[in-house]
């Protein structure tokens, strides 16, 4: 039994953990996650309730950055604790407030298995029926969960800043770099100070020594794959 007290199931997940999987009705039909997964980065975003004035900025805005995700091999999927007919009814509205087609999955957790297992669950709620707050997991190709990020439910999110953490993720993913802060796409990068200089000089050229163990490096002199 003290095995399974360090499992997902029994503790908050965390960064490093395989993300649970789970079988759901969506608007797209039936859905194994880890089946739809298939190898892809993916998002996973939970919501309080259809027909609320936040979640439908948030969920037309995400539509809209759909060639973002699809650029950076990202698969996206949204949780709702609502039943199917009334997520494909609020899609509607989605579109019409915000001009865009939603064209991921809406997973009906009604039952909010989903919601408990990744713990979506606002703490001090009425357990009988609970709204799920405004989780963001970004999971990687290897089913890792690599980022989390919680806002409460009268917050909308910022996918700017998610788009900018996935950027980095999948540009660290591979490599013994870090992003520093308020990183951007084509700016600098950090060497890990796990990296000797004479491996750092060897991978990539040259790097500037800020301080012994803050060492950058042009984007560009990452190694092609």
């Amino acid at each position: 039994m003290a095995a399974l007290a360090d499992t997902p199931a029994a503790r908050p997940l965390r960064l490093g953990d395989e993300a649970p999987n789970f079988q759901a009705e969506t608007t797209q039909g039936p859905m194994d996650f880890h089946k739809w997964l298939d190898g892809s980065w993916a998002i996973i975003c939970s919501h309080p309730k259809a027909f609320t004035p936040v979640c439908t900025t948030e969920l037309g805005h995400l539509a809209s950055l759909m060639p973002e995700f699809d650029a950076r091999g990202v698969k996206v999927c949204a949780v709702s604790c609502d039943a199917v007919a009334d997520d494909l009814v609020w899609s509607e509205d989605i579109k019409e407030v915000s001009g865009s087609t939603v064209t991921y999955p809406i997973i009906a957790d009604g039952n909010r298995n989903v919601a408990t297992t990744y713990g979506m669950l606002m703490a001090g709620e009425d357990m009988a029926m609970p709204a799920t707050v405004r989780s963001v997991f970004v999971i990687g190709a290897d089913k890792k969960i690599k980022l989390t990020i919680t806002y409460p439910p009268s917050t909308g999110r910022n996918f700017a800043e998610i788009l900018r953490v996935i950027d980095s993720l999948q540009l660290t993913a591979n490599e013994q770099l870090a992003t520093p802060v308020n990183w951007q796409v084509g700016e600098k990068c950090v060497i890990s100070p796990t990296v000797s200089n004479e491996d750092a000089t060897k991978k990539y050229g040259s790097f500037e020594t800020i301080k012994p163990y803050l060492r950058t490096i042009e984007t560009s002199q990452i190694p092609k794959k």
